[in-house]
């Protein structure tokens, strides 16, 4: 039986960019997690949140606030490229800022892992205006 409340949404190229940066996401925890495993091993590393000791390495700890910063940021990244994709408001302004904010986020948590602050700032304020540039085109 078919159902009638389901559509389907072509890949437009802001969502390609969207899946791309959820794919990234999805990884920035590996090199905290694999720090974490090699100074405790796995046991420790492996407890709850409760009773684990986090990672001492500076470049870690960067590494964990990088990622939580870019899940916090894909709240607002992915439901702004799947409005401008339902109302059909994509454009070649909305294709470049889904592809530049996608670069932000890898450039932001590079910078942030080797310990650049003003360098990560600017990172990060380039995502943020790619984020504004797809809200803009939605009003």
């Amino acid at each position: 039986m078919d159902n009638p409340v389901a559509f389907t949404l072509p890949l437009s190229a802001e969502l390609y960019w969207l899946l791309l940066t959820c794919l990234l996401t999805a990884f920035l925890w590996l090199p905290y997690i694999l720090q974490l495993l090699m100074e405790q091993g796995t046991a420790k590393a492996l407890m709850d949140g409760q009773h684990a000791t986090p990672a001492t390495a500076p470049w870690a700890q960067r590494a964990k606030r990088a990622h939580l910063n870019a899940v916090e940021n894909l709240a607002i990244f992915a439901p702004l490229v799947f409005l401008v994709a339902l109302t059909g408001n994509s454009s070649g302004v909305t294709i470049l800022a889904a592809q530049i904010y996608f670069f932000a986020r890898l450039g932001h948590y590079l910078v942030y892992l080797i310990g650049l602050p003003i360098v990560r700032t600017i990172f990060f304020a380039i995502g943020f205006v790619c984020q504004l540039v797809l809200a803009f085109a939605l009003l």
